[in-house]
Order: structure tokens, then sequence, then C-alpha cells
């Protein structure tokens, strides 16, 4: 198992390194499919999909609408950001639009095939559009900032970066319980190992880039940067994690072997990749 999870954690720092160095097209594709996936597990896992009881397949009655709905705003929303950038659209005005749209999308659903859906179903694919497709796409919008190639890589300094020293500090020294019904093996002293730690790489790598940052004093900038992320990051993990729990389900989905699902390896960049890009656009 510890082999297994260990290749595809290789595996997937390759990727990330690859498509986040290249950028454009090819780190939007892959985030598009990223995305759909993350949709399509969270609708499974909160009930947007509703599931036969005793088994984790899914009812089959028909197309679920909702879901259909969901994933037809993904496409057309991560088409707009591909359009936009050529166009030079206000990435914001996107985002607020596609958030209307994909409301409208699945409201016009609910409504015009009463009483099939309910009411919780439907908020919870809303919610599932901007948990998942809405906050992946930060990773793409921070990375057309203007420093974006320099500052895209704090997103997983924060979240990856953080979880492993979580990791290892609470491993030596955790002795008082953070979460402990929800995440009984996090400890406070691995929080605060977490975050120092975040802290410390994104100095490091604020002093290997400060050249490159102009006027920006990128040590001081991107410790600070990395100190709120990392914080932002542990809610999204056990944000996660509290989903999970209220569904009985261990994992979201088998995508990535000893992983899980997208949810379950992207659950705290998903939270932190929008902060990177809002302390980016004030600090940076």
């Amino acid at each position: 198992m510890f082999r297994t999870r260990l290749l595809s954690g290789i595996v997937l720092v390759a990727i990330a390194l690859v498509t986040m160095s290249l950028g454009g097209e090819v780190l939007l594709a892959t985030l598009l499919f990223l995305s759909v996936v993350a949709y399509l597990e969270l609708a499974k896992a909160a009930g947007v999909v509703k599931v036969q009881k005793n088994t984790d397949e899914p009812d089959k009655k028909g197309t679920n609408k909702l879901v259909v709905a969901g994933i037809a705003a993904t496409v057309l929303y991560y088409g707009l950001l591909f359009v936009g950038r050529y166009y030079e659209m206000d990435v914001h005005f996107i985002i607020l639009g596609m958030l209307l749209i994909a409301f409208f999308a699945m409201m016009f659903v609910y409504v015009f095939q009463f009483p099939k859906y309910e009411s919780e179903q439907v908020m919870t694919a809303f919610f599932s559009f901007l948990y998942g497709p809405v906050c992946l796409s930060f990773i793409y919008l921070t990375r057309n900032l203007s420093m974006g190639f320099y500052i895209v890589w704090l997103i997983l300094l924060c979240s990856w970066g953080c979880d492993t020293c979580a990791y290892c500090v609470g491993m030596l020294f955790g002795k008082h319980k953070m979460s402990p019904v929800l995440s009984p093996k996090k400890s406070v002293e691995g929080a605060v190992g977490g975050v120092v730690g975040a802290a410390l790489l994104g100095a490091l790598y604020g002093m290997f880039v400060n050249a490159q940052m102009g006027d920006v004093n990128a040590i001081v900038i991107f410790a600070i940067i990395c100190i709120v992320g990392a914080l932002i990051s542990m809610v999204g993990d056990l944000a996660a994690s509290a989903i999970k729990r209220n569904h009985d389900i261990k994992d979201y989905g088998k995508l990535i072997p000893g992983h899980g699902g997208v949810m379950d390896r992207f659950d705290s960049v998903i939270f932190t990749a929008p902060m990177i890009y809002i302390l980016a656009m004030l600090l940076v």
C-alpha cells in the first residue's frame, strides 16, 4: 500500500511540475479533467446521485440531469476561460457569470423535472460545481498572473508542503488532538508544525526567486502567503473529511491508486488555490 501510494505521489508531482510549468492550454485541459472528476465524485458522495441501498452503485433510473447540468457548466466555464484569455475578457466577470448560469440551469432542471429531484440535491449540485471546478480553476488563474509562473508553486507549497510537515511533526511530537471526532490522528502540534514548515518553505522559495520578482520582497511576501495558505489548506482537508464522515464513505473515488479520488488528493489544494490567487492580487 505504501509503495503504491509513494509511486502515485511521484507521478502526481511529475504531472504537476510539467502542467504548471507549461501553463496555457495544457494546464487548462488537465484542470478541466480533474474538475469533471471532482464534480462527479462530490455529486455521488453528497447525494446528487442517489445510490441503491446497501450498495455503492448509482440508482439507475434515467440520466441525472443535475449531473449533466453540472458537467456542462464545467465545460462551458473552462471554455470561457480559454477564450477569455485571447479576447482579454475579465476573469472575474466570467466566474460570476458562470455561477449564475450554473445556478439557473440547475433550478431549471429542478422546476421542469419536479418532483424528480429534491431541493437538497439541487443545492448540493450547485455547491459541488463551486467546490470542485471553480476552486480548481484558480490554479490556472494564478498561473496567468503577471508573476504567475513563480507564484503558482505556492499553492503546492501551502497544501502538500503543510500536509507533509504537519504529518512529520505530529508523528514526533503530537499529543493534543486538534479535531478528535473528525480527524483523531491530527494534532495541534502537527498543525503548528505544518504552518511553520509551510512558512519556511515559502521563505526559502522566495529567496530562490527573489531576483526575478522585481521590487517585491519575495522572501517575506511568500512566507506570509504560505502561512495563510497553510491554515486554509488544513480547513480544506478537514472539510473534505467531514463530507465523507457525513455520508459514511472512505474515499471519494479510485482514480489515484493509494490516494483515492481527486477530492481525496486535492482537498487542500482546492481551498488553497483561491486564497493564493487573492493574496497574490493583494500583495504581489
